[in-house]
Order: structure tokens, then sequence, then C-alpha cells
């Protein structure tokens, strides 16, 4: 099973994963990728995420082999692309700026590909994002989210997990920046400080060079004063990286709403349960030891 986007899945699938990282959490050490390669195709500017990734595969006995994104932009199509790493590889984990290189190597692909961030979707963050929410707030799939700031990778990852799972998803942001039309799971705002009332999650994401203007960032910014509109026990989820006196304030990271570096962690397990899950492994099958079967 591929994992372009998060808009793919069923809320089962979903699920299925967050318990695949539950039973992970639960049960560290195994080797259950013993034997199995993975191909990492990376800048050298992604941190938490390729971290993640190449740990995730070594601690369960894999291995991974790095390569620049630019290898996928050859004049090689990626269909010969794809049928010959299949002779070695087990999967491929993609971050690539153009999202329809991702979805066009996963349409020809024999083997699993993993968007690891694309110009249209994040699914891996949001996912590890849910889980740690998960942990924190069980009832996580009630609560009010607001996300302020552009249409982009985050908010559509978002947006589409809020469609999977019927979350009640705020968008605050100028006109023009409206991810689509008003629907059960999505309501857009011009004005953050209406918005924010009995909002329990708030999330951001780093501003583009249009927005990154002082008109802008005194409507928009998350500060410690405006986290006082939300619910009394909001949490504050700045994708990262994060910039102070931008999206968010110093106050606000400084306030006990952020929930901290610690909350990132949860990308380890649920990159593994991702990886574990596009092989055809269950929760059942981690709480039982069963490694991957080669075929």
């Amino acid at each position: 099973m591929h994992m372009i986007q998060l808009a793919d899945l069923t809320s089962e699938q979903l699920e299925a994963i967050l318990e695949l990282a539950d039973q992970l959490s639960a049960h560290p050490g195994q080797r259950l990728l013993a034997g199995r390669t993975f191909i990492l195709f990376f800048p050298e500017t992604s941190l938490r995420t390729r971290v993640t990734f190449e740990r995730g595969i070594a601690a369960l006995g894999g291995h991974s082999i790095l390569f620049p994104p630019a290898s996928l932009d050859k004049r090689e199509a990626l269909r010969d692309v794809a049928g010959y790493l299949a002779n070695w590889a087990d999967g491929l984990i993609v971050r690539h700026p153009h999202h329809e290189r991702i979805a066009e190597l996963a349409a020809v692909s024999s083997i699993p590909v993993v968007n690891a961030m694309s110009s249209e979707g994040h699914p891996c963050e949001i996912l590890a994002d849910l889980y740690a929410l998960r942990a924190l707030r069980p009832h996580y799939r009630s609560l009010r989210y607001t996300f302020v700031g552009p249409v982009g990778n985050i908010s559509r990852s978002w947006m589409e997990a809020a469609e999977v799972l019927g979350l009640d998803f705020h968008h605050v942001c100028v006109q023009g920046e409206r991810l689509g039309e008003d629907r059960p799971f999505y309501t857009f705002h011009t004005e953050l400080d209406p918005a924010l009332a009995g909002s329990d999650v708030i999330l951001t994401d780093s501003l583009p060079g249009y927005l990154r203007y002082d008109d802008y960032i005194s409507r928009y910014q998350i500060t410690s004063e405006r986290l006082r509109l939300a619910a009394q026990d909001v949490l504050l989820i700045p994708c990262p990286p994060f910039y102070r006196g931008e999206e968010v304030s110093d106050c606000a990271i400084a306030s006990d709403a952020f929930v901290g570096y610690s909350f990132k962690a949860s990308l380890l397990p649920v990159q593994q349960a991702i990886l574990l899950y596009s092989l055809g492994l269950s929760a059942e099958d981690v709480a039982g030891g069963r490694p991957v079967v080669h075929a």
C-alpha cells in the first residue's frame, strides 16, 4: 500500500496505523524489518522527518539508502526507475517539492511509496501529530481544531485528516487562502480572535514570503494573549520549523499551551507503523513479534 495523501485512507485504516504505532511503543526492540531495504529521497535540509525515518528503519533491523530528490528528475521515465529499484528495495520514501512526481512514481511502482513531504501534503507529519494528540486527549476526534495560516501542504493534510476522521476543522487566514467551500468538517474565517473561541487545538505553519509583512503578522500571530481566547486547556502545535515573531510569538512558545519538542517524538513510532502497514503488517503482528514475510 502507498501512503501519498491522507485523503486516500479510510478512518479505519488511519486508526489501524495509530494502533500499530501503539504496539511498536509497547514492544520495542523487535527486528520486524530485518533484511528489508528502503530507498530514501531526501534533500540535505531535511531534519526531523529524515532522522526519524532512518533511525526507525534501523531500529527495526532494516537498511536505508539515501539519494537526493533530484535523482527522480532525470530524463529516465519513472516507470523504468521504479522497475529497476523494485529488484533491490522494499519501499521508496520520497520528499520532493513536486507532488506530481511522487504520485506518478506511486502509480507505476510495484513496491510501496511513502510521501515524506511534497508541495501538496505532509501526511506523516500530521499522522504523528494525531498520534501524540490521541495520547494527550483520547477524545481527540471531538475536539475543535483551528489552523492559522495559508494554503499549503500542512493545511491541506490537516483538512484531509478532518474529512477522513470527521474533525471540526477551522481555517483562519486572509481572503484568497481558502482551502475550499465550507463543509461540515471545514469552516473558513478571516478574523482570528472570534475563531479562537472554544478552540482545543491551535495549529500553525511557517509563513511564505508574500504573507511575511507587519499587518498580516499583527493580525494573525498566535500570542499568549490570544491563547487565552481559546479553551482553557488549549494545545498549541506550530509545525516546525516555526519562526518566533512571525506566525507565533516568543510568549506563546513559552506558554503551557505549547506542547514542546517531545511531542514530535511520535514521528518515530508513527513512521515505523506507516512502513510496516504499507508492507501488510497489523497491530496484532507487532504484538506477536511477527516480521514482514518476504514474497
